[in-house]
């Protein structure tokens, strides 16, 4: 074999060792990665930014089983908080941040925890249909407002310096109405089935408990009504006085109890709620 053609073999024996050297190496990378701490990270946020939050959530899942104590663990928690209040798992987001907030109860980020606490418990009871069949939100069952109305509380009471506390406190605003408008529904029934006892109590909580809202003057006005209709008409007169002294217009417009006239609360506000709602779901609904 002649100097040349010995070359020429070593040459191509050296370009097939290095062909299948560089091949196995770039796989082998590629595995390691797709297992590894970031690769699952790289793919929980590739799901979270496309919008497939059920991906996102078995991503992020996964993530935290595998490395419960890595880098990535606290904002693996954050983002799982997240994940399940934009799948609509409004339970499970509850959940996430309960759990965040038990074991990072000083971590920066614990009062986007509450945050979002509060909006998930909100809607925890929100029927599906709503956004199809508007309801009047005041007619619900006001267990989770009040809870969501604690947590907004708590988040402004312990963070005022937090980029959530104003909205927080709009939130607060909207819910105490909507606690109070509720008070108004139930005296509104006892009226209607003649428990004036029953109701003027109703009406005077109303007042003592929800100033500064809409829903006082229905409260004297269920006071007028029911001790009207108890005879006790000192007590009648003088709810009315505080009632056109306060509230001069209200005497113009139809009393809620003509049931045959008076509009619903959710017709009067359509789109007060739609805003709410639209909000509330970081724009899904509403």
């Amino acid at each position: 074999m002649s100097p040349l053609t010995r070359t020429l073999v070593m040459m191509l024996g050296i370009i097939s060792l290095v062909g299948c050297t560089s091949k196995d190496p770039n796989e082998k990378l590629a595995k390691i990665h797709k297992d590894s701490e970031q690769g699952y990270y790289y793919r929980a946020q590739k799901a979270l930014r496309s919008g497939q939050m059920t991906a996102a959530v078995e991503k992020l899942d996964a993530l935290e089983t595998r490395y419960p104590f890595g880098r990535y663990a606290e904002q693996v928690q954050l983002e799982l908080i997240y994940a399940h209040f934009r799948n609509q798992d409004f339970a499970q987001a509850i959940a996430a941040a309960d759990r965040f907030l038990r074991l990072h109860p000083n971590h920066p980020q614990s009062d986007y925890a509450l945050y979002v606490k509060a909006l998930a418990t909100f809607n925890l009871d929100r029927s599906v249909l709503e956004p199809v069949l508007p309801t009047d939100l005041s007619q619900r069952d006001m267990g989770a407002a009040r809870d969501s109305f604690r947590y907004f509380n708590q988040l402004v009471s312990q963070y005022p310096n937090s980029p959530y506390y104003a909205d927080a406190r709009a939130r607060m605003v909207f819910l105490r109405s909507l606690l109070a408008e509720y008070e108004v529904h139930v005296a509104r029934f006892y009226i209607e089935r003649g428990a004036y006892v029953a109701a003027a109590n109703r009406g005077n909580f109303i007042v003592q408990s929800f100033q500064n809202t809409q829903s006082v003057a229905d409260g004297l006005d269920v006071m007028v009504q029911a001790y009207s209709a108890l005879g006790l008409s000192d007590l009648a007169a003088d709810a009315r006085k505080v009632l056109e002294y306060n509230y001069p217009d209200y005497g113009k417009k139809e009393s809620f109890l003509d049931f045959s006239k008076s509009k619903p609360v959710s017709q009067q506000n359509t789109k007060k709620e739609k805003t709410w709602l639209n909000t509330l779901s970081f724009g899904l609904l509403g």
